[in-house]
């Protein structure tokens, strides 16, 4: 606003002329320029009259939305940042297909820049090539941190949304999403922020600017993102608008942007150290077990029968990996539990001598099929449902019915002989547990 005041007032000492202001406006840019680049090299004062050394002054938040499942406001001077962190399921990654084949990827960072961040209107519409890109940046700035599947089986998302900018918001987005994910209970291995150094250079002297604004980056001869953790960097991205630069000014700017980064990672820990120790109640909960291969088949069913009516009964996404391992997502602990619980008896093996309360699949003249455990029917011989003898199969049980039973035998092949009088012979108050839709006759008696 007061460099616009000062052209207004220098466009009138001109004469006013609405034919002329482009040309006056272009000279009075380059003055503006050669005296940014000169008070910079010769005095070390920047625009805004911070040292080249200084960082603008940090502000953030986290839980800024409280139903997502984690989100970041960080604003750095004039840029500003909203980004938020959302897990999901291994059937939310995100499928690229290419020449070579599909892929999955299971951490995605979009970065939206909408014009009014700016003080612009323009439509919006589809990311732009600035966006895709600033977006790649703070993607394998955050990426290197991340933790592994086997760790955190979560599919992750981010969204940046910059309300705000006056230089560097992809760095913006780089601290933003780090705290998002922190917020969101993910397991980072280490903060991350990242910083934008700039450049002058007149000849023989150097001024290496620390978190340059936008004023310093048109005019400057360098724009240097630098991101990582307190130990190292994770990513790098460099525009220069000269034929090069040295060693030297390299490694300054390299010690400069450390640095800051450690400057910032400090105001962030103010806000949020690490890692919550809890996921968000918002977020949907996992549990991991491992099975027998063999039983995948089991789990997944003919056409995929089995696994869908567990996950319609219990609303969970289960996901079976090659080698056996199950993991359930659901949005509450215990629909997951109960998922898992299925699962389990789907995978339990029927135990010589032991008693279950099954249901009765089937009815057939020789005798029963009884199910002990999900997928799993033994045979309930006609000479073995009671003490008594009795005429029919169908005379005692009707399918449907749920009867104790005791495995007598299981041959070489895993088939089960199932014997009901043994179990009451056993465990007499087993008969409790047993829903008949035929009243069973006196003990003692015929059928």
């Amino acid at each position: 606003q007061a460099l616009e005041a000062i052209f207004e007032e220098i466009f009138s000492a001109v004469g006013g002329d609405e034919a002329l202001k482009p040309k006056v406006r272009e000279c009075f840019e380059k003055v503006e320029k050669t005296e940014v680049r000169r008070l910079i090299v010769e005095k070390g004062i920047r625009v805004d009259g911070r040292s080249v050394k200084e960082v603008r002054p940090i502000w953030s938040e986290v839980e800024y939305l409280p139903r997502a499942h984690g989100s970041a406001l960080f604003t750095r001077g004039e840029t500003q940042a909203l980004v938020i962190a959302t897990l999901g399921t291994k059937d939310d990654e995100q499928k690229i297909e290419s020449f070579e084949g599909n892929m999955y990827r299971r951490f995605m960072l979009h970065y939206n820049f909408p014009s009014f961040s700016t003080g612009e209107v323009k439509r919006f519409g589809t990311p732009g090539r600035r966006e895709v890109g600033h977006g790649a940046l703070a993607h394998r700035a955050v990426e290197a941190v991340l933790p592994t599947r086997e760790e955190f089986p979560y599919t992750i998302r981010v969204v940046s949304e910059i309300l705000e900018s006056n230089g560097s918001s992809s760095m913006a987005t780089v601290c933003g999403a780090s705290m998002a994910l922190m917020d969101a209970g993910a397991p980072l291995k280490a903060p991350v922020a990242g910083i934008a150094m700039g450049l002058v250079k007149e000849g023989d002297k150097v001024g290496i600017l620390t978190d340059i604004m936008g004023t310093e980056d048109h005019y400057g001869d360098m724009d240097f993102k630098v991101a990582g953790t307190e130990k190292g960097i994770t990513a790098l991205q460099m525009d220069i608008k000269i034929g090069g630069v040295s060693i030297d000014i390299m490694r300054q700017a390299l010690a400069q942007a450390r640095e800051a980064r450690l400057h910032v990672l400090g105001k962030m820990a103010e806000i949020i150290k690490g890692p919550r120790p809890e996921l968000s109640p918002h977020a949907p909960r996992f549990l991991t077990i491992k099975i027998r291969p063999e039983k995948i088949r089991e789990i997944i069913g003919p056409g995929g029968k089995v696994i869908r009516g567990i996950q319609e009964k219990t609303g969970a996404k289960i996901d079976v990996e090659d080698d056996g391992k199950v993991t359930v997502f659901s949005p509450s602990s215990e629909s997951a539990q109960m998922a898992i619980g299925i699962i389990q008896d789907i995978c339990r093996e029927a135990e010589l001598d032991r008693i279950y309360v099954g249901k009765v699949k089937s009815i057939k003249e020789f005798g029963a099929f009884v199910e002990i455990i999900p997928g799993s029917e033994g045979l309930l011989h006609i000479s073995q449902i009671a003490e008594n003898r009795i005429r029919s199969v169908g005379d005692v049980l009707s399918e449907g019915d749920i009867v104790a039973v005791k495995v007598i035998e299981i041959d070489g092949n895993g088939k089960m002989r199932l014997s009901r009088k043994a179990a009451h012979r056993d465990q007499p108050a087993v008969t409790e547990q047993e829903k008949l839709k035929i009243a069973p006759a006196p003990a003692g008696g015929s059928a």
